[in-house]
C-alpha cells in the first residue's frame, strides 16, 4: 500500500504554519490564526499538517512547550509552576499531565533529577528578562524606539 503524504506544493505553507508556532510557542496560538498563515482553511490546514507531520498542530504546540519546559527545568531555578506558565500553558495540571505523558515522569521529578549533577543553574530572574527581550525584539518592527531613544539628551536624538 503506497503511503499518502502532503502535495510538495503545501509543505512550504505548512512550514510557515509551523515555524510560527516555534516562535510563538508562549502565546496561545489559534487553528484559525495558523491556517491563515499557511494560507489554507482551517481543515484543509489540519488535515494536511497532521498527514506532513504526523500529529495535529495541538499536539505539535503541546510537544514543543514540553521540551522548552525540559530545558527550563533541567538549567534554571525556576519553580515547575513558574515554568508551566513561561511556556504557555494555562494551568498545571494540564502542563504535568502532558508532560508526563510526553517524558514518562512528572515535571517535579524530572527537576529533581537533573537538579542532582549539580550543574549550576540559571537564575530565573534572567530567564524571564531574556524572554521580554526576545519579546520586544520580535514585536518589534523596523524604526521601532526604545525608551532610552525616545530620552531627551540620550545619543541619537541630535
Amino acid at each position: 500500500m503506497p503511503s499518502v503524504r502532503a502535495p510538495g506544493d503545501v509543505l512550504v505553507h505548512l512550514r510557515r504554519a509551523r515555524d510560527h508556532i516555534d516562535r510563538h510557542y508562549r502565546d496561545p496560538v489559534d487553528l484559525d490564526t495558523v491556517a491563515a498563515i499557511a494560507g489554507l482553511s482551517k481543515y484543509h490546514f489540519l488535515r494536511m499538517f497532521r498527514l506532513a507531520y504526523g500529529r495535529t498542530p495541538g499536539v505539535y504546540l503541546s510537544e514543543r512547550r514540553v521540551e522548552r519546559a525540559q530545558d527550563l527545568l533541567r538549567t534554571s531555578n525556576l519553580t515547575v509552576t513558574e515554568v508551566c506558565f513561561a511556556v504557555g500553558f494555562s494551568s498545571l495540571g494540564s502542563f504535568s499531565g502532558r508532560f508526563r505523558q510526553i517524558t514518562g515522569e512528572t515535571p517535579s521529578a524530572y527537576q529533581r533529577r537533573y537538579a542532582e549533577s549539580g550543574a549550576p543553574r540559571i537564575p530565573g530572574c534572567y530567564v524571564f528578562m531574556w524572554g521580554l527581550a526576545e519579546r520586544a525584539d520580535g514585536e518589534a518592527g523596523p524604526g521601532a524606539r526604545t525608551a532610552t531613544q525616545e530620552k531627551p539628551g540620550r545619543a541619537g536624538d541630535g
